[in-house]
C-alpha cells in the first residue's frame, strides 16, 4: 500500500500541490499548526495549504491504525504520534494520501468538508512539532570537518578518532525554534594577540547547514539499539540550524567542548519529512577512501551501507538589508550523502553506552559541506577562517553574519520517475544582542 503513495501520476484536488517544489501529494510532511483564532493542532502541508489532522479525526475520516495516528496527532506536539509502531504512521500516510488526491475515494466528502479541514499556510502559525527532551549534535560532515581542521593543523585536520568515532556533543533542547529570529548572543571573547578575555556581543555569528534525525521509538535506559535495528527508530528529517558563535567558541570550548558558543539558538524547519516520504531517495553510503578504517562491529550493516544514506540536496542563502530588492544570494550546495557516518549509525553509538532515547529527541548531523569550494555548509569555512571577505551581489561584503541578516536554508530530493519532495524552508534573521 505504501508504494502507491509515491506514483507521481496521482494529482491532488489541492491544486496548489500539484508539482509544489516542497509539498505535493507524495510527501505529506507532518507538523503542529495553529489556525487563526485556534489553538495548536497536528497538520499535513499539502501545497500551500495545511490539512487538519484534529479536524479530520473528529470527522472520522480514519479508520483502523491510520485513525489512531491521527488521534495522536491531534493534540499540541507529536510525541505521542512519535512513540507509535511504524505501521500506524504508514496506515496514516496511505489514508490521507486517498483523501487527498484528486480521484480518492473519499473526495466528494473531504471537499464538502473543505473549510473545516484545509487552511492557507500564510494564515497559520507553524510552531516546534514536538517536545523535544534532548538534542544531540554530531560532527558527520567529514568535508566540513577537514575543511575547519585543516585551519588549525594544515597536515592533519583530523583528530585519529575521526573515523572511528561519530562526534558529537549533548546540545540544548530548550533553544531550539522553529525559525523567525535569532539574538546575538553575548559572551567571553579572547582574539589572539590578547592579554585578558573581554565579554561582550559575538563578532563572529556563523550557521551550520545541518539535517536533524527525529528519534520515533526510544529504547530503555541501559539497552543498546542494534545498528540492523536503528533506522526503525527515526520517525523523519528536518532541516536544521546550528548556529554557533565562533569567537566565543574558540575561547571556550577547551577542554570540554562546546557550550554558549552553541547552547543559544537551534533553528529547525517545522514540518518532519517521515522516512516513508524519503524511502525513494535513499542510497547507498558512500564508499570510504582507500585506507580508510571499516566501521567497528557494532556500527557495521551491509543494508545500512547499502540503503542508509539520503540523495537530498542542501542549500543555504544569505538575505541581507542590501539585496532586499534583488533576492536572497546562493552561499553554498550541497548534499546528504556527503556525510561520513549513516544516521543510523549514530543513533545507534548514541545508545551504545545505554543512553535512552525517547520519541521527540533531536538529531544533528553536523554540518554537510560538499569537497567542491562552492559546497561550504558555514562561513567559517567560505571565509577561510574570516580572514577573506565574501562580496555579495549588493556590494556589501560578509565574513560572519551581521545584525539584520536572515539565512535561508533549503532541501529537496530529485529522482527520475518520482515527484520532486522538499523540506520547506528554515529561516531566521539575527537580532541585536540584548
Amino acid at each position: 500500500m505504501i508504494g502507491a503513495t509515491y506514483d507521481m501520476s496521482r494529482r491532488s484536488f489541492v491544486e496548489s500541490a500539484n508539482r509544489h517544489q516542497d509539498f505535493p501529494l507524495q510527501n505529506l510532511p507532518l507538523g503542529i499548526f495553529s489556525p487563526p483564532g485556534e489553538g495548536p493542532r497536528g497538520g499535513v502541508a499539502i501545497g500551500d495549504e495545511i490539512f487538519d489532522l484534529k479536524a479530520a479525526s473528529e470527522a472520522r475520516l480514519f479508520s483502523g491504525l491510520a485513525a489512531e495516528a491521527a488521534r495522536a496527532a491531534s493534540g499540541a506536539v507529536l510525541n505521542t504520534l512519535f512513540a507509535l509502531e511504524a505501521d500506524a504512521r504508514q496506515a496514516l500516510r496511505v489514508q490521507l494520501f486517498d483523501l487527498l488526491a484528486a480521484d480518492g475515494a473519499a473526495r466528494l466528502r473531504i471537499v464538502a468538508l473543505r473549510s473545516r479541514l484545509l487552511y492557507r499556510a500564510a494564515d497559520c502559525v507553524l510552531h516546534i512539532p514536538v517536545r523535544i527532551g534532548d538534542f544531540t549534535d554530531f560532527f558527520a560532515g567529514i568535508h566540513h570537518a577537514t575543511n575547519t581542521g585543516r585551519m588549525l593543523r594544515p597536515d592533519n585536520p583530523l583528530f585519529p578518532n575521526y573515523k572511528y568515532v561519530p562526534i558529537g556533543y549533548h546540545g540544548r533542547s530548550s533553544s531550539v525554534g522553529a525559525g523567525g529570529t535569532v539574538r546575538r548572543p553575548n559572551g567571553q571573547r579572547k582574539p589572539a594577540g590578547e592579554v585578558v578575555p573581554t565579554f561582550g556581543p559575538c563578532r563572529y555569528l556563523d550557521y551550520e547547514l545541518e539535517l536533524g534525525a527525529w528519534i520515533g521509538r526510544g529504547n530503555t535506559l541501559g539497552e543498546p539499539i542494534p545498528i540492523a535495528q536503528a533506522g526503525t527508530h527515526i520517525f523523519g528529517l528536518c532541516l536544521l540550524n546550528d548556529w554557533s558563535a565562533r569567537d566565543i567558541q574558540v575561547w571556550e570550548y577547551q577542554p570540554l567542548g562546546p557550550f554558549l558558543a552553541k547552547s543559544f539558538a537551534t533553528s529547525i524547519s517545522p514540518w518532519v519529512v517521515t522516512v516513508e516520504a524519503l524511502a525513494p531517495y535513499r542510497i547507498a553510503q558512500t564508499p570510504r577512501p582507500e585506507g580508510d578504517p571499516r566501521p567497528l562491529d557494532y556500527l557495521a550493516d551491509e543494508s545500512d551501507q547499502a540503503t542508509g544514506a539520503f540523495d537530498i540536496e542542501l542549500e543555504v542563502l544569505l538575505l541581507t538589508p542590501g539585496l532586499r530588492e534583488k533576492g536572497p544570494h546562493l552561499l553554498g550546495r550541497s548534499n546528504a550523502r556527503h556525510l561520513y557516518w549513516t544516521l543510523a549509525q549514530l543513533v545507534t553509538h548514541q545508545a551504545s553506552a545505554g543512553c535512552n532515547l525517547r520519541p521527540g529527541d533531536l538529531i544533528g548531523s553536523g554540518t554537510i559541506s560538499a569537497p567542491t569550494p562552492d559546497g561550504c555548509g558555514s562561513l567559517l569555512e567560505l571565509s577561510k577562517g574570516g580572514r577573506e571577505s565574501i562580496t555579495l551581489p549588493s556590494g556589501e561584503t560578509r565574513r560572519f553574519l551581521e545584525d539584520d541578516d536572515e539565512v535561508i536554508m533549503r532541501a529537496h530530493c530529485r529522482r527520475e520517475g518520482f515527484a520532486t519532495i522538499g523540506f520547506g524552508e528554515c529561516r531566521a534573521t539575527v537580532l541585536a544582542a540584548a
